[in-house]
Order: C-alpha cells, then structure tokens, then sequence
C-alpha cells in the first residue's frame, strides 16, 4: 500500500486493500502483476467492451444477480450445492472466480487459455444427479450455456445501470459476442452474439427453470445470512438491493424476493453503494505498475 499524508486517501487505501483482497484472496496482488505486466497478445483489447465492464465496479451488483438468476436451473443449482462449497468456502470461490475473470479478460492468450483449461479439467470431474433423479455433468455445453448466458446478461444490465460510462447498443452487442469467446472456449455451444440473441436464449430456458430448495437456500445463504462481519452488512446489503431489483420480474417472484425492496429504491441504494467500491478499489488498481503491453 503506498504511504501517503492525506487522511482521506489513508482511508481511502485501507478500504480498497480490504476490498480488493477480500475479492482476490491473498494471493491477488501477485496474481495481478502477472495478469497486467506479463507481455504478449490478450484476447481482448484496451479499451473493448469486455474490459470495460469486468473492469468496472458494478460487477459486484451484476456478479450478485448472476448467482440469483443461475440457480433457477436445477442441473445447474444441483452442481453447484453438490460440489462448489460455496458455503464452507465462500472466499475461496469469490476469488477462484474473480481470478478465472481477470485472467480471461485481461491476462495475455496463453494465461487465459490456461485458465479456461483448468476450469474444464475440474467440470470434467463435476457430475452427479439432482434430487429428482436427473443426472447432471458441468461440462454440459447446454448448462454451460445457460450459466454464461445469466451471467453475460447480469454483468452487462449492471453495468449499463450503474457503470461508470454509458454503453452504445453496439457496443453491448460486441460485449455479448466478446463473453461469448469465453464461453465457447469452455465448451458452451450455440452461443448468443447480440443482446437480442442473449434476450431470447434466456427466455427459451425459462420453461426448465424452478426454484428448487437449494436454489431457495442459496437465495436464503446470499440474500439473508452473507458470510460478513456485521459492520460490512449494510454496504453488501445495498448492492444486493441493486442484484434483485435488475432481475426479471418472473424471476423474483419465482425466488420468492419480490418484497425485498421495490426496484426503485434497490437501484437508488446499489447506485450510491456501486461509487463506494469504485472510490475504494480506485486507490487498489493503482497500487501496482500499469501495463507493459
């Protein structure tokens, strides 16, 4: 962290350091320098879409609502409370995730390619059946589908909502085909190109979603009891606010969130929450030297 007289930024530089190594675990730092200094071609190019929205605070608003709308999908839901420990380690997912995104958006070819292979290594070993009976494996190109749909749609309408710049349609657009890079390397098929693709890939899914008990737990686990200090609740609180006022509506009543706030007041509460991890994380993303590429 570096030193500084201003008691503002002092307090400034303590809450993006607990933010950011909250998110990225404690190997973040370290794994930031490679992802940002290391040289060579990046999947993704300054200033794209794709970065412009991983890169932004929102993701914490849009990373909520994915979980949400993910776990209406009962394979899916079942693969995750069978083998993801999200309860018993829920840091350690958080930054396992974080890292995959960092990486895939901004690290360099051979770094993401690497990290898309780990991550299909590990949906090779996930599979089992759900309390129905059906089985389920997370290598699924359908399931993996659905999962990146959700959770291109949710980062995307959080940014769009509460980011730090406006997004064109087009360039929405070419979001939806850059995330779509990712989730074709990780075995997803037949996968949406524009917003209006992802709107209606999304909709041809509803007639499999439920909300089944895990999927209510997990509602229950995220919305009800995060694993956060009680001082930490009201801020988390606030982005959650913002996560279920930008889902569908059929979704929060499904999830059983519809008197969670109305969609007004949790978009007032994410948007003013959303600046506070931008002015924190601000001084963070500054810690280290800027690219060399």
């Amino acid at each position: 962290m570096t030193a500084t007289a201003n008691p503002i930024e002092r307090v400034r530089s303590r809450v993006g350091d607990a933010l950011f190594t909250k998110i990225a675990g404690p190997g973040g730092y370290e794994a930031r320098d490679r992802i940002h200094n290391t040289p060579g071609p990046r999947w993704f190019p300054p200033g794209s879409p794709m970065r412009r929205v991983h890169g932004d605070a929102s993701t914490f608003v849009g990373g909520l609502r994915a979980l949400l709308l993910q776990s209406l999908h009962p394979l899916a839901m079942a693969g995750v409370a069978g083998h993801s420990g999200y309860r018993g380690d829920p840091w350690g997912r958080l930054a396992r995730t974080s890292t995959f995104l960092a990486f895939t958006t901004f690290g360099n070819a051979d770094d993401a390619q690497e990290m898309v292979d780990r991550v299909r290594a590990v949906h090779e070993r996930v599979r089992g059946k759900a309390a129905d009976g059906r089985p389920y494996r997370a290598s699924d190109p359908h399931l993996l589908r659905w999962v990146h749909v959700a959770e291109a749609d949710s980062f995307l309408r959080a940014y769009r909502t509460f980011g730090a710049r406006p997004m064109t349609d087009a360039d929405a657009d070419l979001y939806v085909a850059q995330s779509g890079r990712v989730a074709a390397a990780l075995g997803a098929t037949d996968i949406p190109q524009t917003t209006a693709e992802l709107a209606t890939c999304i909709e041809g899914y509803r007639p499999e979603l439920e909300a089944t008990d895990e999927a209510l737990d997990t509602v229950h686990f995220l919305l009800k009891e995060p694993p956060l200090p009680w001082l930490a609740r009201p801020g988390y609180q606030m982005l959650a606010a913002g996560s279920v006022a930008l889902l569908p509506d059929w979704a929060r009543r499904d999830l059983g969130v519809e008197r969670l706030g109305g969609p007004r007041i949790g978009r007032m509460q994410a948007a003013i929450a959303t600046k506070a991890v931008r002015w924190g994380l601000g001084t963070a993303e500054h810690t280290h030297a800027r690219p060399k590429y």
